[in-house]
This record gives structure tokens, sequence and C-alpha cells, in this order.
């Protein structure tokens, strides 16, 4: 009887999740066998799968699920503010002004930087629910930020870290293809986009430490200790990293999501110093250490990574862990001065341009 059910089951799930897979755009693009061949050239392609420098793994299984879920759910209150975070309408003619570089965070990992006059936006998600296709959603901390599109300057290019829900949206790419002609991308997360309707003659996928001079500035693609993947069979079919971009007087480092490793030292000795550093904070948990950092360490990654200024990201916009909202930034703040490391804390959609402190604590205004 039981294995009757259970085959029953399986008879409607299986097709059922299948037509789900096939039908909904925001899964991306699947891997197929020209694609496989193309990515085992990377040095970082084994057993199948893109690997980190070092064995990284996370204490989260079908055994642990359950008490994680309900975690999640019990604790919600305090990791979500009691009101919607504003963010400060965009000026246009101020973020125009002048030639010295500027940048507007927006929350989370969405970053709008502007350097030698050329404007790029970085893991533009810009969508109100960071777990679209699960049965857990995920809500922005603020509202109607995909109209904050429709207010962007011209962007000569996006550049991504990584192909996870919390940094690459259908909804946000779907409104930004037509306005954007240039799209830097991890290897294998380009067929997404393909999926998405953006040609393929637009986008460059990059291995770690590749790296490509365009519009006067260099890029470079770093490695990061993180994972990839937007459905139940593409875990880590596609690379993940950071980002350095320069020109002859200005340089930063976007640190993309993940844990602590030794490419900080690496990044800071062979590209350092760098006059900003976004610097992954917030969505930790002892049982993910290996791919997320807490903020000391984060703090300790832009030491060794030669950073002038370090800005916590990926906080301020969605609850993916378990601990208050408000901690990733308090630790931050409080290690950063610890260690004598300068720092950033900008309001979401504030414009911050080069030689400007600022590090208010406007998050004390909410609870």
């Amino acid at each position: 009887m039981v294995t009757s059910v259970i085959l029953i089951l399986l008879g409607i799930g299986l097709p059922f999740g299948y037509y789900y897979l096939n039908r909904n755009p925001e899964f991306g693009g699947k891997i197929d066998s020209i694609e496989l061949k193309l990515l085992s050239k990377s040095p970082h392609w084994k057993h199948d799968t893109f690997e980190n420098l070092s064995k990284t793994t996370m204490d989260v299984n079908l055994r642990s699920m359950p008490g994680l879920i309900k975690e999640r759910f019990q604790g919600r209150k305090l990791r979500d503010p009691k009101q919607d975070l504003p963010i400060v309408p965009f000026d246009a003619e101020y973020f125009r002004k002048g030639d010295i570089p500027k940048f507007i965070w927006y929350g989370h990992s969405v970053l709008l930087l502007q350097i030698n006059k050329i404007n790029i936006l970085i893991d533009p998600m810009f969508g109100s629910d960071a777990s679209p296709v699960g049965p857990l959603r995920t809500r922005r901390f603020s509202r109607n930020t995909l109209d904050l599109i429709e207010s962007l300057p011209p962007i000569n290019a996006i550049l991504l870290t990584h192909d996870h829900y919390d940094h690459l949206d259908f909804l946000s790419m779907d409104m930004l293809k037509s306005k954007v002609s240039t799209f830097f991308v991890p290897l294998g997360v380009g067929r997404h986009l393909k999926r998405w309707g953006i040609q393929e003659e637009s986008i460059t996928e990059f291995d770690w430490w590749q790296e490509q001079t365009l519009f006067g500035l260099h890029f470079v693609f770093t490695p990061s200790r993180h994972f990839s993947g937007r459905g139940p069979f593409d875990r880590s079919k596609s690379l993940w990293g950071g980002w350095i971009i320069g020109s002859e007087l200005h340089k930063l480092y976007w640190s993309g999501d993940g844990g602590y490793d030794t490419h900080f030292k690496t990044i800071g000795e062979k590209f350092g110093p760098f006059d900003w550093g976004f610097m992954e904070c917030g969505q930790y948990n002892q049982r993910w250490h290996q791919i997320h950092m807490d903020p000391e360490e984060a703090v300790l990654a832009a030491v060794e990574a030669k950073v002038t200024l370090a800005i916590p990201v990926h906080w301020g916009a969605f609850s993916l862990a378990l601990h208050h909202w408000k901690d990733p930034i308090d630790r931050f703040v409080s290690e950063a001065q610890l260690k004598n490391q300068g720092y950033l804390t900008p309001k979401p959609g504030e414009i911050v341009i080069k030689g400007q402190i600022q590090v208010l604590p406007w998050w004390e205004e909410f609870e």
C-alpha cells in the first residue's frame, strides 16, 4: 500500500516538477552537453562542478532542515525591521555632475557605480522577493524597488557575481535588458541571460583571474568561496566570484558572496590598494560559515585586501539567515573601529562621492 502511494505521488509530482522547471523563466537556462564541455576546460571545474580554492562544506541537510525552517519562522519579527526601510530618491542631476567616482548602494548587493563617467550596475536585484520560486517567501525590507529601474541613468554595463536569486533577478533583468549592451558574468551564468532574451554577443563570461579592458576601465574577475545554482539540478554548474574595477586613478574591489579564505590576501598583494572595498557582510550562520563571512571576518578581509574605505553589503534588504537585521552593520562598525579600518555606512539610495566620508548610523532610527 505504501509503495503504491509513493509511486502515485511520484507519478504526479515528477511530471508537474518537470513542467514547472521548464515553464518558469525564473529558473533560467538549462545546461546542455555543449556548454558542459566548454565549462570543463576551466581549471576550477572538477568532478562535474566548479569547486572553491579550499574545501568547502555546509552543515545543512535533510535531517537539519525541519529545525532550520522552524527557527526561520519563530524569529521572523526580530530579523525584519518593523517598518519599511526608505530609499533615498535618485538625484539625476547630482549624479551626472562632475567626473569624480561615485556610487549608490540600494540595499543587499545592488550597486550603481560611476567611474570615468561610465555607469555600471552590479548584481541589480531590484525585485521584491529573494525566494521567487520556493514555498517560503523572502520579502524585501523596502517597497516598490523595481520602480527604481525607471529612474536609473543610462547603464554602460552590468556585472554579475553569481546566479543566486538574491543577486540575479528575472524581473529586474527583463526590465534592464533593453537598456544595457554589455554584460560581464561568471562562467555558465550567460545561459540564464540568453533564456531571458539577452543577445549572446552582449555577454562575456569570465573565469577567475580573467581580465578585460573596456570603456577605458580594467575589469578582473576574482575568486570567492561560495557556490551557485537556481534549481535542483544545477548546483555549482556556474561560477561565482568578485570584481575589481579600475582606471589610472581609481580602483575598487567588490568581494562577492563567500566565506573567508586566502584569496583576500592574494587580491590585496596583487591588485591593492583599493579606494573602496564592498565587503559581503550579512546572511551568515554557523551552519554555513564557510560560504558567508561574519562581520569580523568581513573587516579582516578588507584589511587583507588593502581596502582604504570598506562598505558592508549583503545586508539591509532581505532576511536570509537567522540573525537580527541590524547585527551585520553593528558588528562590522565595531570591528572596523577596533581594527582602525576605514569604512562608510551610506543610506540605501544615497549618492556617495569619492573623498566623502559618510558614517552616520542611519539604521538606528529604525526598529
